[in-house]
């Protein structure tokens, strides 16, 4: 008799750049509001900016305003411009990083629960999770964690809500500060850049597509194994 091979007991999903092709909306949006105030906004300063929780991004960029024009911002006001506008182009045209719809389509295929973890707030990640209806059993938000990435926090929540332990999954993400917290909460992380590189690391899985992995990776990945193609 075959043994069936290991499963994770769920898959984290990170969104922007991991699930969807977000980042160059996050960029345009922040380029955007820069400019209507007479600053400029370099792409290599939004690559910094690349899987950092909302309010760190708002307080930069209202900072980054300030000093180049002298004009205050709130920066609250500032994240919620930028998810409107995400949302709005998100809604008009969404493109999925290559392999992410396939793989979510397998784990649902081999009874793998998964769960949509992102610094994105709960309108924006609600948008595309909608998109995938079924795929995600929990959706943890940038505005209901009190610590974002890198912090643990994202990933320790949505662990519990799902009722397993942190060590039985796997984390996906394409940002180093993503990666950071999925390993302090103590997930098996698979790395797959995107935007910004990722360094190798002991313990750290990397993959240049998602078109690369299936279930029994994933699993192995779970069990303990480094998967690196990088």
């Amino acid at each position: 008799m075959t043994t069936p091979a290991p499963v994770p007991a769920a898959v984290l999903w990170d969104m922007d750049g991991t699930l969807v092709d977000t980042e160059p909306h996050w960029i345009a949006a922040e380029t955007a509001l820069v400019g209507r105030y007479g600053a400029t906004w370099t792409h290599e300063q939004a690559l910094q900016l690349v899987g950092s929780a909302l309010p760190d991004s708002g307080r930069v960029l209202a900072e980054h305003v300030e000093r180049a024009t002298g004009v205050r911002l709130d920066p609250v006001v500032v994240v919620d411009e930028l998810i409107e506008a995400v949302i709005a182009q998100v809604s008009a045209a969404v493109v999925w990083r290559p392999g992410a719809v396939e793989l979510l389509g397998a784990l649902s295929a081999a009874g793998v629960p998964c769960a949509l973890v992102t610094m994105s707030y709960r309108s924006l990640a609600e948008t595309v999770a909608r998109m995938l209806p079924g795929a995600f059993a929990v959706v943890v938000a940038g505005d209901e964690v009190e610590r974002g990435k890198p912090a643990p926090d994202p990933y320790l929540r949505a662990a519990e809500l799902l009722g397993v332990a942190p060590g039985d999954c796997v984390a996906i993400e394409d940002s180093p500060t993503g990666v950071a917290s999925g390993e302090a909460a103590g997930a098996h992380v698979l790395a797959c850049p995107h935007m910004v590189p990722i360094p190798a690391a002991a313990g750290r899985s990397r993959v240049a597509s998602l078109a690369e992995v299936d279930v029994a990776a994933l699993g192995a990945i779970a069990a303990g194994r480094v998967l690196d193609t990088l």
